[in-house]
């Protein structure tokens, strides 16, 4: 995201904490079942660009652009994600998560949205060059249900960032939306985030 390296540091400060517990297995003497994999948000379905949005392949792994307040995520479990950038500064990212049971899902969606809540004061006391300070913009009623957040950046040399990101869950899949570009609140483009948002969660299955 727009935030770039100088904070990608906080990844140790919350990797931690987003320990929640391994996927549950399969009774004993019972075949896995095979479950389908969620499906991901095409470039179409996000917020609309001036010059349109460029999606990269699914891949493995908790992506690296969401360590500015998230850490790693959780170590246990297997993600996926997909990235997006448009030919200027906005970028934004998808990653999902299939947890063991419907109750470890709902306590790793809890457990993102502290994280993101306290993502602000968190930087501030990381980086004392940074301002920072996070918006909440409500729950969207879909599935098990979503929220959205902001976040804004500024430097003691100047440079700002917004971010938009998002919780939502169907069952035990979680899934994160993260958007963000150089500028402020006036500039994030909420109300077609939460679209956005709602669609990462209703494609899912």
């Amino acid at each position: 995201m727009p935030i770039r390296t100088r904070l990608a540091a906080l990844a140790a400060l919350t990797a931690a904490a987003l320990a929640v517990g391994a996927a549950a297995t399969a009774p004993a003497g019972a075949a896995p079942k095979k479950a389908p994999a969620p499906k991901f948000l095409a470039a179409s379905e996000l917020p609309p660009h001036p010059t349109g949005w460029t999606a990269g392949p699914v891949a493995a792994g908790f992506p690296e652009q969401l360590a500015y307040c998230l850490g790693e995520g959780v170590p246990a479990y297997d993600y996926r994600h997909r990235l997006f950038h448009t030919d200027l500064d906005t970028t934004a990212v998808q990653v999902t998560v299939v947890t063991g049971s419907a109750a470890k899902g709902k306590a790793l969606a809890t457990r993102l949205n502290k994280e993101i809540r306290t993502c602000a004061d968190r930087i501030e006391r990381t980086y004392p060059d940074v301002t920072a300070e996070g918006r909440f913009y409500g729950t969207l009623p879909v599935e098990e249900g979503a929220t959205v957040h902001g976040l804004h950046t500024e430097t003691s040399y100047g440079a700002t960032d917004v971010n938009l990101l998002a919780v939502g869950r169907d069952g035990r899949t979680v899934t994160v939306v993260g958007w963000g570009q150089m500028g402020d609140f006036d500039g994030a483009p909420v109300a077609a985030f939460k679209k956005t948002a709602k669609k990462a969660v209703t494609k899912l299955y």
